[in-house]
């Protein structure tokens, strides 16, 4: 195919509006325009899609596994493209590949099989999630308590040196486990850091924001819950201009808890949808392990021996459809939060989550029934026929 084609035939969301009855031209890796087809320049290769829908390729800031495979026991960029390569099929075009509490050493690795996977342009690799290891573990959730630990001045300096060798890197951390003023120095270093695991007040969760926190990791799950007289994290999560991911399952929130946490969410941050994924996805596995322990794979969720959820079954089409179907969003806006907010909770919405000249060419092709049929990367086809 020529590095500059139009596709055809389909309806086109751009990240704001639909547009009918035209074309989204492609340039090499980037988007060119959407042009009414019948304006299409002389030269321009088309291809046609057969009807649906072309959509901004999604955008997932929490994938901690797929394809059989976990960062955390392959720290490797072999790992990493496959993980990439498993939740491409599902519309994720650009994701944070996640690294939970594990050891300095682990760490370590995970930071340069990263820097590796970008430097070798890794198709969909976006960059680092660092969930913990200064967490709470009031609130570790499924992660291991004897890996906590609240963060040194070395932990702050690698992850300051981890972010120049990284497109992107976001780390979870608990107001129990680090300083305000750590807060600070990461995110003037480029550092997107998000609030999670953690027991802590809404006062506390607010100074932490207004230190430089930006983001809250899985909102409702792992987190000091809205109170009559105490908001707790989640409540500060809503009450705020934080974004705040959340893991559009069924299982992890009510349906009816995220409609209210989405009529009062406070601006200019909004939900965003993750899927904390394991290796289960794009495979028929049922059990892997995490640190050692087993993590069981039944009824759509994952959890450890104890009932504990440790991840989520969930690939990123499915959750948009859950908040589409279910907790009823407008398309436009499930798509939204699939792709533009979480471009934009980690500073990539000049390039993610939407179509305009110059954007990525990262493009997903969905049925009218919402099944992904076509996924480009850079525009490279990465899935369909």
């Amino acid at each position: 195919m020529s590095d500059r084609f139009a596709l055809t035939g389909a309806r086109i969301f751009d990240g704001a509006d639909w547009h009918d009855n035209a074309s989204l031209v492609v340039k090499g890796d980037v988007i060119e325009a959407i042009l009414p087809t019948g304006a299409i320049p002389s030269g321009v290769s088309t291809v046609e899609t057969g009807g649906g829908l072309l959509v901004p390729g999604f955008v997932d800031i929490q994938v901690n596994g797929g394809g059989g495979v976990m960062l955390n026991d392959h720290p490797d960029v072999a790992s990493i493209t496959t993980i990439c390569r498993a939740h491409a099929p599902f519309g994720t075009t650009a994701l944070l590949v996640t690294l939970i509490t594990d050891t300095p050493a682990i760490t370590a690795a995970a930071i340069a099989a990263g820097a590796e996977a970008a430097r070798e342009k890794a198709p969909g690799f976006l960059g680092l999630h660092l969930e913990g290891p200064h967490l709470s573990v009031a609130r570790k959730g499924a992660h291991d308590p004897a890996l906590i630990r609240p963060m040194t001045d070395a932990d702050q300096a690698a992850l300051i040196a981890a972010r120049k060798q990284l497109p992107v890197l976001l780390t979870t951390i608990a107001p129990e486990s680090v300083e305000p003023a750590r807060v600070t120095a990461l995110a003037k270093a480029g550092v997107v850091v998000s609030l999670g695991h953690s027991d802590t007040n809404y006062a506390t969760a607010t100074a932490f924001a207004e230190a430089g926190a930006t983001v809250v990791t899985h909102l409702f799950n792992a987190m000091s819950q809205i109170g009559n007289r105490e908001p707790g994290l989640a409540g500060a999560a809503i009450d705020s201009g934080l974004y705040a991911g959340i893991i559009a399952d069924g299982i992890h929130v009510h349906p009816a808890t995220m409609t209210l946490a989405l009529r009062g969410k406070q601006g200019p941050g909004k939900i965003v949808l993750v899927t904390d994924a394991m290796a289960t996805i794009g495979t028929d596995m049922t059990s892997f392990t995490l640190n050692g322990r087993t993590i069981y794979r039944k009824d759509g969720s994952l959890r450890l021996a104890d009932g504990t959820l440790a991840g989520a079954d969930l690939d990123m089409i499915s959750a948009v459809r859950y908040v589409h179907r279910i907790v009823g969003l407008e398309l436009d806006e499930a798509l939204r939060m699939a792709s533009l907010y979480p471009a934009e909770a980690i500073g990539q919405a000049h390039r993610l989550g939407r179509f305009a000249n110059g954007t990525a060419a990262d493009i997903v092709g969905l049925s009218e029934g919402l099944d992904v049929r076509n996924v480009w990367i850079g525009g490279r086809k990465l899935f369909g026929a």
